[in-house]
């Protein structure tokens, strides 16, 4: 297991952004430009990273490759082969993206999300991305989502097996699954049932923690490692199991000095697997 964050940290130089990822505890990251960037700067980074012995763990696209308004999902999906291309050029386990919406937030949560049409064109646009992208290392995924396909990994499988494409693979975000009690509650199992069912096709994860709040009706609120009750150490060491170089991404925190308090309590509580 390579830890690494989200953030790229404030820096200056590639040289720099790499400095500060090792003495941060990093040996995945997140690369931190995108396939408009000029040539030279994307190779002053992978340069940066790889003689500092830090894997690519993921290129983000982020963009609603669903969008309804044809011209904006044809630019997007311009993006995702662009980014996925990127992706493949850097040597990066993956490009990850979300499915996408049936509605005007680029990731909010609609019952049109789980319609046969939706479904469908998610599978259609999987694959041209793939396709035209024509990758020969790097991977497309999708990271799960509370609100749109997939949400668990048996739903994953199946999306696997109807995209038939060999560069799809899986981004494990446990935490964007955990959207039932029983899922909260029977963490453990739940965790092993991932590992169990989509194992080798994991090519990144993310790392966060999860809160069961007091009040009705059932209310699960994403919170920073430690602040939840989710088993993170078993987590983290299934997903060792299953590749010890797979990467383990802390985000969505709100500013560096989070990333490097949370980094802390992750290298504490997570001693011994990496």
């Amino acid at each position: 297991m390579r830890l690494g964050t989200s953030s790229p940290l404030a820096h200056g130089t590639a040289e720099e952004w790499a400095d500060r990822q090792v003495a941060l505890g990093c040996r995945a990251v997140v690369f931190p430009l995108d396939s408009s960037a000029p040539k030279e700067k994307i190779d002053a980074y992978k340069s940066a990273a790889d003689s500092h012995g830090l894997l690519i763990a993921e290129v983000g696209i982020w963009r609603n490759a669903l969008a309804q308004d044809p011209a904006e999902r044809a630019a997007v999906r311009d993006y995702c082969v662009a980014q996925l291309r990127l992706a493949d050029y850097l040597g990066a386990r993956c490009a990850v993206n979300v499915a996408g919406a049936f509605g005007p937030r680029w990731d909010g949560g609609y019952r049109e999300n789980f319609t046969e049409e939706a479904r469908s064109e998610t599978v259609r646009m999987v694959r041209e991305i793939i396709d035209r992208a024509e990758v020969k290392d790097s991977y497309f995924t999708l990271e799960p989502m509370p609100w749109m396909i997939p949400t668990g990994p048996k739903e994953y499988l199946r999306l696997i097996e109807e995209v038939d494409r060999d560069r799809f693979a899986v981004h494990m975000d446990i935490i964007n699954m955990v959207n039932s009690a029983d899922r909260y509650f029977r963490a453990d199992e739940f965790i092993d049932r991932c590992a169990e069912l989509l194992g080798s096709r994991i090519r990144s994860c993310h790392i966060k923690d999860v809160h069961l709040k007091e009040e009705y009706t059932l209310q699960l609120e994403e919170c920073p490692p430690g602040e939840g009750e989710f088993p993170l150490r078993h987590y983290a060491g299934r997903m060792n199991a299953i590749d010890r170089d797979m990467p383990v991404i802390l985000e969505h925190l709100h500013d560096d000095g989070e990333y490097i308090r949370y980094m802390g309590y992750l290298k504490e509580e997570l001693d011994g697997i990496q």
